[in-house]
């Protein structure tokens, strides 16, 4: 992996990633905003401590361990890679209410025009502010976006250490369980 040094990274502050999407997709994963690391790479979820990876992995979503550089092979599985703001930031607190909202907002449009299945946000406390939806839980939501369905699953950042990879994994599971009809 290529080692990038803090002036790198903080030069890529701001930047923008781009989406891994296709119309139809059985599940649209959402995270908050692209890291540093991603932006740095343009590479979602590049951070070596993220779990988010190892979770699609073990949850069966796909057949092998894939590197944040094989992005786009997600399509071939029915998956996809958005974000609900897309600036790059070094950590997610410094995203603004009103941020989540738009992001939320624009998450939403994009959604209808792609209809994917399942619209899958990777991180409670994102999804409820982009929705305004302060009691939302991990799991299934009540929401959906035209025939889109909802599921919110945990942030997999290696600081969210109360999921552990095997947790993460089975929560994971559920919705691939769900978006399979299996």
């Amino acid at each position: 992996m290529t080692r990038f040094t803090q002036a790198e990274l903080e030069a890529a502050r701001d930047r923008l990633v781009p989406d891994v999407v296709a119309d139809g997709l059985r599940v649209l994963f959402c995270g908050i905003n692209p890291g540093l690391m991603t932006a740095a790479t343009g590479h979602h979820f590049a951070r070596p401590g993220n779990r988010f990876w190892p979770a699609l992995h073990r949850s069966g979503f796909t057949p092998r361990l894939l590197r944040p550089s094989e992005q786009r092979e997600l399509l071939s599985y029915g998956l996809g890679i958005t974000n609900v703001v897309a600036r790059a930031t070094a950590r997610a607190d410094e995203l603004s209410a009103e941020e989540y909202r738009e992001g939320g907002r624009l998450l939403t449009l994009k959604v209808a025009r792609l209809r994917p299945r399942w619209l899958a946000v990777v991180g409670v406390t994102a999804y409820r502010a982009a929705f305004d939806d302060r009691k939302a839980r991990v799991g299934p939501q009540a929401r959906t976006i035209g025939d889109t369905r909802v599921w919110v699953l945990p942030n997999p950042s290696g600081l969210n250490a109360h999921w552990t990879p095997a947790t993460l994994a089975e929560e994971f599971g559920r919705l691939r369980e769900a978006a399979t009809g299996r």
